[in-house]
């Protein structure tokens, strides 16, 4: 875009960043308008993560000058980002996570008196603040109690407290349902009418148009184009993202097969005061799990993986009852679970990408208790190929990978064990259209293969998308089950608030 100094609040010219073995942006050069909404697309590993770390100050750039409100910046750390009126809203998520929600809300201004902290304020003013965003939980409540998508809403209420020039969102919508992203398009919009500037990056690319502007494409590291989005369509947008025409992935498939129990589920309490969750999967199927934030969704898988103690139930592989006490336990019986979280919980992000894609059965890459490192690279590099990981070699680490590789290397090292059931908790959450479709097509594989499927998402058009049949959460207790026949977002959402509108008319 061009215009004056006074309508542009950051400039890049010439932004460079490398890594061992990557070049992750190369000759950036991008002018964002004050005030405006502004979209940044493209392919995981097209470089969005690197310029925002980049603006909120975890890298410097190699090659080229930022400029921000008019003063040459170059920021050394988050503080000084922040400082100079920068505010990143991460996908990852870290909070302070021995602290209560308000504490990680107003950490750097913590309300004191004689010197002590206030917490009768600090309460007063953060439910305030959580309320503006939705998010239905005590000021007091621990962080580490708190889901991812809840962490998410955690992040923007933060936001708001204070006065930042330049908000950076790197998909926040991708574990929230309709409402709390009803509910976040508002609060930007309040924002815009203050004249703070955005700069919004999602792979939902049918909610750009509600907050953006103007919007910028990377590809492979390099600028595409920035332009106004007014004119421009969805197809327009892919084919500039990806380079080249998707094909038709993801789509249901209807040629696999269902036959006999995967994985049954009875009477499953996730603890003693819960309801009890009964359903089954069958071998060939996909099955969805769907629910508002805070439904139970996550809580009921881990329980069922032993991530968490159940306080009570049964569950069955291929029909015959197992004892899952721990993940070792699940993991021996045949079933896997994908976490929402990959980085906390799914990957080893300083091991290499061969570790990791072969660390769930060591018995194939070992001998006498010593990794066979010819083994361990034929078995990484074949997981590569077949799921088309992008990395320039297998002993690159993973903390370098794009998100929707990192969610392949996730993937890859479950397909290494030869699981019966796959469990997979938001499957594609900030992963772009291309890694989507591709992982889609992975999942309609494992079925048509024979193996149960269950996929918790809060992306509703992804489960209508891929799935047999969608079980609904609402309020912790199974709403409803609709077959495929019976799809509708609008069917679904309706269960979804069912228990939640009870609770209100009581």
């Amino acid at each position: 875009m061009s215009g004056t100094p006074d309508d542009v609040i950051l400039t890049l010219e010439g932004i460079g960043k490398r890594f061992p073995g990557v070049v992750a942006l190369r000759d950036v050069s991008i002018k964002i308008g004050r005030g405006k909404g502004h979209i940044l697309l493209g392919e995981n590993g097209a470089g969005k993560s690197t310029l925002i770390n980049l603006l909120g100050g975890l890298f410097r750039p190699d090659d080229g000058h930022i400029v921000f409100d008019g003063k040459r910046y170059d920021p050394t750390s988050p503080l000084e980002a922040f400082k100079a009126g920068i505010r990143v809203i991460h996908q990852e998520l870290h909070p302070l996570s021995n602290l209560s929600v308000a504490e990680n809300l107003l950490f750097e201004h913590l309300p004191r008196r004689y010197g002590l902290v206030n917490y009768k304020e600090l309460n007063h003013r953060a439910a305030e603040l959580l309320a503006e965003v939705g998010l239905d939980v005590a000021p007091t409540t621990l962080a580490s109690r708190l889901s991812v998508a809840q962490l998410q809403l955690l992040e923007i209420a933060k936001a708001l407290c204070y006065e930042s020039k330049l908000l950076v969102l790197d998909e926040p919508t991708a574990t929230l349902t309709s409402k709390e992203v009803d509910r976040l398009f508002e609060i930007l919009k309040r924002l815009k009418g203050r004249g703070v500037t955005t700069l919004y990056i999602s792979h939902r690319l049918e909610e750009i148009f509600e907050v953006g502007d103007d919007v910028t494409i990377l590809r492979d590291g390099q600028h595409v184009i920035t332009r106004p989005l007014t004119g421009l369509g969805i197809p327009e947008i892919v084919k500039l993202m990806v380079g080249r025409k998707l094909s038709d992935h993801g789509v249901f498939r209807s040629d696999s097969a269902v036959h006999g129990e995967a994985l049954g589920v009875s009477g499953l309490k996730v603890t003693r005061n819960s309801p009890e969750l009964s359903f089954s999967v069958s071998k060939g199927e996909i099955v969805g799990i769907a629910g508002l934030v805070g439904s139970g969704r996550t809580e009921a898988v881990r329980a069922i993986f032993g991530a968490d103690v159940k306080a009570a139930g049964e569950i069955r592989i291929n029909g015959e009852p197992v004892e899952i006490k721990s993940p070792k336990d699940a993991v021996a019986a045949g079933l896997c679970l994908a976490t929402e979280d990959r980085k906390m919980q799914g990957l080893m992000l300083d091991m290499s990408c061969a570790q990791n894609t072969t660390i769930t059965d060591l018995r194939k890459v070992s001998r006498n208790g010593l990794i066979i490192r010819k083994a361990e690279d034929a078995h990484s590099e074949r997981l590569v190929r077949e799921l088309r990981i992008k990395t320039p070699s297998i002993r690159q680490v993973v903390r370098t990978f794009s998100g929707g590789n990192q969610q392949k290397v996730v993937i890859a090292k479950w397909l290494f064990r030869g699981p019966k059931v796959l469990i997979f908790d938001e499957p594609t959450r900030g992963i772009d259209v291309g890694a989507k479709a591709e992982i889609y097509e992975l999942l309609s594989t494992f079925a048509a293969e024979g193996k149960g499927v269950l996929v918790v998402s809060s992306d509703l058009p992804e489960l209508i998308a891929i799935c047999h049949r969608i079980i609904v959460l609402s309020d912790g207790k199974i709403a409803g089950e609709i077959s495929r026949e019976q799809f509708e977002e609008s069917k679904i959402l309706s269960l979804a608030y069912k228990e939640y509108s009870r609770v209100r008319e009581r």
